[in-house]
């Protein structure tokens, strides 16, 4: 493969990077646990905006139960946002990734 060939597949894969932060710009998904006292809500880009704990589960008995909501809570939003942006790729039509047919 020549170094011409090379670059060229550098700019394609850097342009469908850009395109891709354009389409996820949006995204933004919501998890909740313990009964909706723990909310996370993660953005396109899989970080956390924002986190909600209901001042109940700040006492020091309950670090367990917090600790075990916060991890469920970001793993329901994680669920969601990849759902999410595969539907967007999906939607696209450019990116064409095994298993997403």
């Amino acid at each position: 493969m020549s170094l011409v060939t090379k670059l060229k597949q550098f700019k394609d894969l850097r342009q469908q990077g850009k395109k891709m932060q354009g389409l996820l710009q949006g995204v933004a998904a919501t998890g909740q646990a313990a009964g909706n006292k723990v909310v996370i809500t993660l953005d396109g880009n899989l970080a956390m905006s924002g986190i909600a704990i209901d001042p109940g589960l700040l006492a020091p008995a309950e670090k367990t139960r917090l600790e075990t909501a916060i991890k469920d809570a970001h793993n329901e939003a994680l669920k969601k946002v990849q759902r999410m942006v595969a539907g967007k790729m999906q939607q696209s039509g450019d990116f064409k990734l095994p298993g997403m047919s």
